[in-house]
């Protein structure tokens, strides 16, 4: 796979950065839409020419082709299980924003990666916070939502926040892969996110495992310190596990009900 090589080096010093990458955005919305933003029917267009034009194309050459189309109005998301898509974006598209969706709900070790993306990485992370908090949440639905209805708990944690952030955008890259699970078997690399009415890039959709820890290893990027403890795919802490010897990657995740996604990415 030569998505995740090329000769220019992705990682930029931090010196002077201080926390400046790190907009922690809250209930804020993102800047006003452009009135000159492309049509659903257009992007629509885009997105399915795209699409067959560059299934089997490099990871790298996918993400340039979404910052060279849609410039500031696109984007990068992130559940900081690793930095791979942030630092490959940043690579063609210095500055890019990173959402990250703080639920209020994450593993300390994946707020650390968030940190460390905002330190390190030539990125602009914008931490996107619920409406309510977690104890708001508890006092006006009940204690533990996550347990008791894990579909409302995502809904108010991570999709609404979502479609929030995301509002600014007419293209937003996530880091699904094909091989992760049955549910996401047939991702292509560039599709119309017909809910949102957005492009939606998918640009290491085709690699593996090993060409994630190739590309790790080859650029040094942040990794989730839980993936030496045994977890295979990292979200909320109450709703993950580790995963067992061949179980898929996200079979550690809401493992007690038959949910497989959040819902981000249906």
């Amino acid at each position: 796979m030569s998505g995740g090589t090329g000769d220019q080096p992705g990682l930029v010093s931090a010196a002077g950065l201080g926390l400046v990458g790190l907009g922690l955005v809250g209930l804020g919305g993102p800047a006003p839409a452009d009135p000159a933003r492309r049509g659903a029917d257009e992007l629509r267009a885009l997105a399915e020419e795209a699409g067959r034009e560059l299934e089997g194309a490099p990871a790298l050459e996918i993400a340039r082709w979404a910052a060279e189309t849609f410039g500031d109005r696109f984007c990068v998301t992130s559940s900081m299980a690793d930095a791979v898509l942030a630092h490959l974006v940043s690579r063609v598209a210095p500055g890019v924003d990173v959402v990250f969706l703080d639920t209020g709900l994450h593993f300390p070790e994946t707020l650390r990666v968030r940190d460390e993306v905002a330190r390190t990485l030539p990125v602009n992370v914008r931490s996107i916070r619920p409406r309510l908090t977690v104890g708001q949440q508890d006092g006006q639905y009940g204690p533990r939502l996550f347990n008791k209805a894990p579909d409302d708990c995502c809904q108010l944690r991570k999709v609404e926040p979502l479609e929030r952030a995301l509002a600014g955008y007419d293209a937003w890259a996530a880091g699904l892969r094909r091989d992760e699970s049955p549910t996401r078997a047939n991702t292509a690399v560039v599709t119309f996110d017909a809910r949102r009415g957005k492009v939606k890039v998918n640009p290491i959709a085709a690699w593996r495992q090993a060409d994630v820890d190739a590309y790790v290893a080859r650029w040094n990027v942040p990794v989730n310190e839980l993936f030496k403890q045994g977890y295979g795919s990292i979200g909320c802490w109450p709703c993950t596990r580790r995963t067992k010897a061949g179980e898929d990657p996200r079979a550690g995740r809401w493992a007690m009900f038959e949910k497989t996604e959040c819902g981000l990415h249906l």
